[in-house]
């Protein structure tokens, strides 16, 4: 099987060409109706009156019209035109009034050609060209809406190939199986297996899925069609189905080759279930899909991938076995996954060499594909901004820093009184994160306006997490509260600084007691809460509560209790630690930024050791699914963005 296969040549209308016609189109209507066209129709009495009186000129007398000049009321000539009449005394009136005339003959039947039926071959000609003839070639005219707006890409154009995709080692050995059939289809014939028809790629947004669907095509060397599912929905109800349809016939045409459909809920989210309304031309668009995916074989040389961020929306008629049938995860990476994307975005950049990339891998958790490529081009601009000859170090801080909490507002202007309330505030944060003992080391604290943020503290895992116990978020709603602590406790009063401070710490809080079951007055039960959670299609509006009102008093006593317990605990750590805790504040107003070193010596603390990371025992696949939906606060950067505050909201 040749996977070098050229695709069919198409014709593409040229803006030239409809410029052209257009131009011709208004010429001759320019022509037609000029001012010179434009002629007084007399009567023939008063034209032999005109004649009488020697008021015409330049008389062309034709068989059965008589057009010439006369002078207007206001002077002006101006063209005229009579009907001819049975006159034999007409010659001798103009020889006798001296007026120069010239026969003409009769040449109407031309001119009514010329204005009247060129018309309507130049509209008809017009129409050809702009509606009719696309639909012969790439489907692009504006009746045929109706056609498949995925984009072709030529097998020996696509670029792309494993070599561009890191981070997702696990995601691109699934996918081998799919590039190794596309090129020996007969391999897996010949011994009666069947591959997926469907391949779905599902993960975070940024963790490279699109990517690594470009790589797949770019490896098998095949034709390759994305499109995004919001293209196949219109106004028009039959569109959508009718654009499946003709999705898959040109990929049959074309086969061996590959479809990509990008954000697949947008039409394969649950069909209509509960009150609230449907939608008939997504779940017509989602069926044709369901269809073309029970009519094709593999064998067709035909693989369709897709991706999403959200697999749990999904219709399990989509999902099942015979359609989508092999689910493949896109995690964010891991260490090792940072670094490898950072060579691979790097590899443009010219760095010092200084410049460590497993450093900044380590500095980076919880970043995906697309954030660390921001990294990087954020780190080439402010290099190249400040005339440098390579990229350095503090410029890859800076860029983390921007992609973290935004760029700095240096223009901001703080008053005094804001500013050592800011200062202690996140000093709280600073003080209860670096004497709690299942907290992130503090990296910086800063009261640097950054974003929305007035300041903020930052804090990064020495290791990837993937688990998180119930010490770890109790530390994590202390240092929450911290904020709000030692404002009080400074000023004997609180601000609006605290206020995403207390939503997050509320979330973490009843995550904790009713869906992790770490409560020992709750006990081990798990009760999502309905409130909080996305209404899909109505379905969710007539769920009940599944838990008795008793409880619900029990669970909010319990919330409130292990609030208030982190609070007044983050209050007794920065009371014992008042004189280390006012040295820092006073530290942060003179600097604006401090280091994890000066913290450590301030509070005279040893630096945190290194954590040597280990290699991942591969657990069971379904309770690792689990965890990583469950956790609470693994594998991302513990930063006060976190305070970032709303309109109007201190910090």
């Amino acid at each position: 099987m040749n996977n070098k296969r050229t695709p069919n040549p198409r014709r593409i209308i040229s803006i030239h060409q409809i410029l052209i016609w257009v131009a011709i189109f208004a010429v001759a209507v320019f022509l037609f109706n000029r001012p010179g066209n434009a002629s007084k129709e007399l009567n023939y009495s008063e034209f032999k009156q005109k004649v009488a009186n020697a008021e015409v000129s330049n008389l062309t007398v034709a068989p059965t019209v008589i057009s010439g000049s006369l002078k207007g009321e206001d002077g002006k000539e101006m063209r005229f035109k009579t009907v001819r009449m049975e006159d034999p005394d007409l010659v001798k009136e103009l020889t006798a009034n001296k007026i120069s005339y010239k026969a003409q003959a009769d040449n109407s039947w031309l001119s009514n050609i010329l204005f009247n039926v060129l018309w309507i071959f130049l509209l008809i000609g017009l129409w050809w060209f702009v509606f009719i003839r696309p639909q012969r070639g790439d489907g692009k005219s504006a009746m045929n809406f109706a056609r498949s707006k995925a984009k072709m890409q030529d097998p020996s154009k696509q670029t792309i190939t494993f070599k561009d995709v890191a981070g997702v080692e696990e995601a691109k050995e699934e996918l081998q199986d799919i590039i190794k059939f596309l090129k020996n289809p007969k391999k897996f014939q010949k011994l009666g297996g069947k591959l997926p028809k469907g391949v779905l790629l599902y993960g975070a947004p940024g963790t490279g899925k699109t990517l690594l669907a470009k790589a797949v095509a770019g490896e098998a060397g095949v034709a390759f069609f994305s499109a995004s599912a919001s293209e196949f929905v219109e106004m028009f109800v039959g569109v959508g189905a009718a654009r499946v349809r003709d999705l898959f016939e040109q990929a049959k045409k074309n086969a061996p080759a590959i479809i990509f459909i990008d954000e697949l809920d947008a039409v394969g989210r649950r069909r209509f279930a509960g009150i609230g309304g449907g939608h008939d031309e997504r779940e017509q668009t989602l069926n044709q899909l369901l269809i073309e995916l029970d009519g094709f074989e593999s064998k067709q040389g035909i693989i369709l991938m897709a991706s999403t961020n959200r697999p749990d929306v999904l219709d399990p008629a989509l999902v099942r076995p015979g359609r989508f049938d092999r689910h493949v995860s896109v995690p964010a990476p891991d260490l090792k996954g940072r670094e490898e994307i950072l060579k691979v975005h790097a590899k443009k950049v010219k760095l010092a060499p200084e410049v460590d990339l497993k450093v900044i891998a380590k500095g980076t958790p919880g970043f995906v594909g697309a954030d660390l490529a921001n990294v990087v081009n954020e780190a080439a601009i402010l290099a190249a901004r400040a005339d440098k000859d390579a990229v350095e170090n503090a410029d890859f801080d800076e860029a983390v820093e921007r992609v973290l909490a935004g760029p700095q507002k240096k223009s901001r202007i703080i008053s005094e009184k804001e500013k050592k309330i800011i200062a202690a505030h996140e000093v709280g944060h600073t003080v209860v994160a670096r004497l709690t003992h299942h907290s992130d080391p503090v990296h910086k604290v800063t009261i640097v306006p950054r974003g929305q943020a007035l300041g903020y503290t930052l804090q990064l895992p020495l290791e990837d997490k993937f688990l998180t116990s119930k010490s770890e978020i109790l530390d994590k709603i202390c240092i929450l509260l911290a904020g709000r602590a030692a404002e009080e406790l400074v000023f004997g009063e609180i601000t609006s600084g605290a206020s995403d401070d207390l939503n997050k710490a509320t979330a973490y809080t009843r995550k904790m007691i009713m869906e992790l079951g770490m409560s020992d007055k709750i006990g081990p039960i798990a009760l999502p809460d309905g409130e909080n959670g996305e209404v899909f299609l109505g379905r969710d509006l007539s769920r009940h509560r599944q838990y008795s009102e008793e409880l619900a008093q029990r669970i909010d006593t319990e919330i409130s209790n292990t609030l208030r317990s982190a609070y007044e605990r983050a209050k007794e750590i920065i009371a014992s630690h008042r004189a280390q805790f006012d040295t820092l504040v006073s530290r942060l107003l003179e600097k604006e930024v401090v280091e994890a070193p000066e913290i450590d010596e301030i509070l005279g603390l040893a630096a945190p050791k290194e954590a040597v990371q280990e290699p991942a025992q591969t657990p069971a696949a379904e309770p690792e699914k689990e965890n990583q939906k469950d956790k609470v606060a693994a594998a991302e950067t513990k930063t006060e963005k976190e305070d970032n505050p709303k309109q109007g909201e201190l910090f």
